[in-house]
């Protein structure tokens, strides 16, 4: 069991490098097509275990001992430079171009990877109603039929199985209005009752019915994967706002120990659970990293859109107070949220 565990440690941190990795090169590439001197392209924070300095370009390359983040460092990045090559030289523009493409990586490769998962999905589903789980489902007394196929839950409109899901997951505790289309007619059906678990405290709708496959053709597989993208992309942003207003709190989030725990059971159930954990562990890298908070690239982005307006520069000595102040926050809320995930383990 020893050596299990150490094993899904290892894929972790291998998985989160690798994230990182495509999270940097996406800054990197961008600075380096803009010709932006690079100082150095680092993956993981702390001391150096490996490093090696390109000949031609002078940018050293290194890996460091803790795989919590990344950087590339720029000449002109957070300070004054004279160099014509400095990123401060560049316009506002291509430094928003640089700054949002790491972000845009990680999101290009949970699309990718989502693509992989549809296609080594042994079955892909659609939103027509094929039986009920049980006799006398709760759906089913709230009049849904077999054959129904439901177009919207509470106003939200869903083309794929795993959107109808999640739509019911998350606005089922309650009774919800839904749009279906039956026998060529579309039709309204209110208060919609659903079954519910409590989890962490958080009440959720459950899906009492099966819903029908559909053809692994070419055009599903693109249409499962965009959907299926697109609707992860709102699970995350939707957690993230509900975190905010309360809905979720702070013992809700998971550092890198609940993301391990998380790996080990996707990882020893299937490769096809995994691929969509790490699609989910990507888009929301790339999510997060855009929220306009200090330290992140949504606050750097935040500081150009500001100097954008203004037509100059804030000052590099604030801006860098500023996003050093972010960085000492968001390693006490990585503190917190890792103590809340041993708390789990212990409970």
């Amino acid at each position: 069991m020893i050596i299990i565990n150490i094993w899904y440690i290892l894929l972790t941190i291998i998985t989160l490098s690798l994230l990182i990795l495509i999270h940097e090169l996406g800054h990197f590439l961008v600075a380096r097509s803009f010709n932006v001197a690079i100082k150095e392209f680092a993956i993981g924070m702390g001391p150096k275990l490996l490093s090696k300095t390109s000949k031609k370009s002078g940018i050293i390359y290194s890996l460091r001992l803790f795989p919590i983040g990344g950087y590339v460092a720029m000449v002109g990045e957070d300070e004054e430079s004279e160099d014509e090559d400095a990123l401060n030289k560049k316009t506002v523009w291509q430094r928003m171009a640089i700054t949002a493409a790491g972000a845009v990586m990680n999101l290009l490769l949970g699309i990718i990877l989502m693509a992989v998962v549809v296609v080594m999905s042994p079955a892909i589903g659609g939103t027509t109603v094929l039986r009920f789980t049980e006799e006398n489902a709760l759906s089913e007394q709230s009049g849904l039929r077999i054959g129904d196929e439901i177009l919207e839950v509470d106003g939200a409109r869903v083309h794929i199985a795993s959107e109808l899901a999640y739509e019911i997951m998350r606005n089922g505790s309650e009774p919800v209005d839904i749009k279906i289309k039956r026998d060529s007619e579309t039709m309204l059906l209110t208060d919609v009752k659903f079954p519910t678990i409590i989890s962490d405290g958080v009440e959720f709708g459950m899906t009492d019915f099966v819903v029908l496959a559909v053809e692994k053709s070419f055009g599903n597989v693109v249409k499962q994967s965009f959907f299926r993208s697109t609707s992860t992309v709102k699970m995350i942003w939707q957690s993230l706002l509900d975190l905010i207003t309360g809905r979720y709190g702070l013992d809700q989030m998971s550092g890198p120990i609940g993301v391990t725990t998380a790996v080990s059971e996707a990882a020893s159930t299937s490769v096809v659970d995994f691929l969509y954990l790490v699609v989910v562990i990507t888009m929301n890298l790339g999510i997060f990293n855009l929220l306009p908070l200090p330290a992140l690239d949504g606050g750097r982005l935040l500081f150009q859109i500001v100097e954008l307006i203004r037509r100059k520069p804030i000052k590099p000595e604030l801006e860098g107070y500023v996003h050093f102040a972010g960085i000492l926050l968001l390693l006490l809320l990585m503190a917190v949220v890792s103590l809340n995930d041993i708390m789990k383990l212990l409970s």
